[in-house]
């Protein structure tokens, strides 16, 4: 039976998270940088016959500008989501359309994290969870927090192996 969140008989969250805000810095600065360069454009412009047409083209072009390299990237972020809960590791994105992948906690073999200078200084970096099998190695860039990620994960693999261990005898 499932429950609401889509959870199983006696699974709960632990942790929900999105992807560091670092992801979204980029479309940020773009937004800003066509801002100002429209302003700085539109004040520039000089008010003659087919100065109406060119402020609005200029106008248009910087809308199409924000929603492409900020708006897009900015709602993938929002609707890209990563949840822990005591059974699986599960992985859900999309804006228009969702996808989701699981892991059971049952077929990880290994849980590690890869910090540069830059991840370490902003507190987030890469998550590498492995499992046997076809696909082997998940790789999750711009987590959060990722050494306490990465810690309760592999917590959650131990205690799911002992729930398992009990279950068997």
């Amino acid at each position: 039976m499932s429950g609401a969140a889509g959870l199983v008989e006696g699974e709960r969250l632990v942790a929900r998270f999105h992807p560091h805000w670092k992801t979204v810095l980029q479309p940020l600065l773009i937004l800003t940088a066509t801002v100002v360069a429209l302003l700085i454009v539109l004040i520039v412009v000089p008010l003659h016959s087919n100065a109406f047409a060119v402020r609005l083209g200029l106008s248009v072009l910087a809308l199409l500008i924000i929603i492409i390299f900020t708006a897009v990237p900015l709602l993938r972020w929002r609707t890209t989501s990563y949840e822990l809960t005591t059974r699986r590791l599960r992985l859900r994105a999309g804006i228009v359309s969702r996808s989701g992948r699981d892991f059971p906690l049952m077929r990880i073999s290994d849980v590690s994290f890869a910090q540069g200078l830059l991840d370490r200084l902003l507190g987030c970096g890469r998550l590498i969870v492995e499992s046997p099998g076809e696909h082997g190695q998940l790789v999750l860039t711009e987590i959060p927090r990722v050494q306490h990620v990465q810690a309760t994960l592999f917590q959650l693999v131990e205690d799911e192996q002992q729930r398992l261990a009990s279950e068997q005898q």
